[in-house]
């Protein structure tokens, strides 16, 4: 089932209901005790006096709890505004552990790959003595523990974003988030990709001789 986003509500200015004058109550009227009556009557209008005061608070009460709605509605939608850059703020936090990874990674398959380049060529020089294969195979460790290392990122990044997609799209479809910011591909994660390949490329031209690095 296709869930539909809603879009988010703008914020608006609230204008705070006016500050209630306190109007007096309204004096207890002197009556004839010896006339029921016109004491009744009395009592009735003062009954109905008092009345209308509590009437005129209720109504400003009414007034204050509509506008602390309002501002609850706002901090509510403001609250959910922050999740989602938080959510963003979590993602470029991982996008930058990756990176990391990606800098040891490259210094450790650059180092090797010249290290196997330089000392390779010192093989041929009469005054080197240095057994034929100690060049390839530090080369080819050096480059191995970066694709290693670079592997290990990989998958703790995948993992990780995924767990992190999941619950977005879990609040969004509660209503907890708006979720209208985009959340494209890692585009550090597609440059890990290539990091990759380029270190498996070198170790095999470094095992096997062969293009595009030998």
């Amino acid at each position: 089932m296709k869930h539909h986003k809603k879009a988010a509500p703008q914020l608006q200015q609230h204008a705070r209901p006016h500050r209630n004058v306190p109007q007096p109550v309204p004096p207890v009227p002197e009556v004839d005790t010896a006339n029921s009556d016109q004491a009744s009557v009395a009592y009735s209008a003062y009954r109905t006096g008092l009345s209308n005061h509590r009437t005129g608070l209720s109504e400003h009460r009414t007034d204050l709890s509509e506008y602390r709605t309002d501002l609850s509605d706002d901090r509510t939608e403001m609250s959910m505004r922050r999740t989602g850059m938080s959510f963003q703020r979590t993602r470029m936090s991982a996008d930058r552990t990756l990176m990391s990874i990606m800098r040891t990674a490259l210094s450790l398959i650059s180092f090797g790959f010249t290290i196997f380049q330089v000392f390779n060529k010192l093989l041929h020089e009469p005054a080197v003595r240095l057994a034929s294969d100690a060049p390839r195979n530090f080369g080819v460790a050096m480059v191995g523990l970066g694709i290693l290392a670079l592997t290990l990122g990989i998958v703790y990044h995948l993992n990780f974003m995924k767990a992190l997609r999941i619950e977005r799209n879990s609040m969004v479809q509660q209503g907890l988030l708006h979720g209208e910011s985009p959340y494209p591909v890692s585009a550090t994660l597609i440059t890990a990709g290539l990091l990759w390949l380029l270190g498996l490329f070198a170790i095999v031209s470094m095992v096997f001789n062969v293009a595009p690095f030998a």
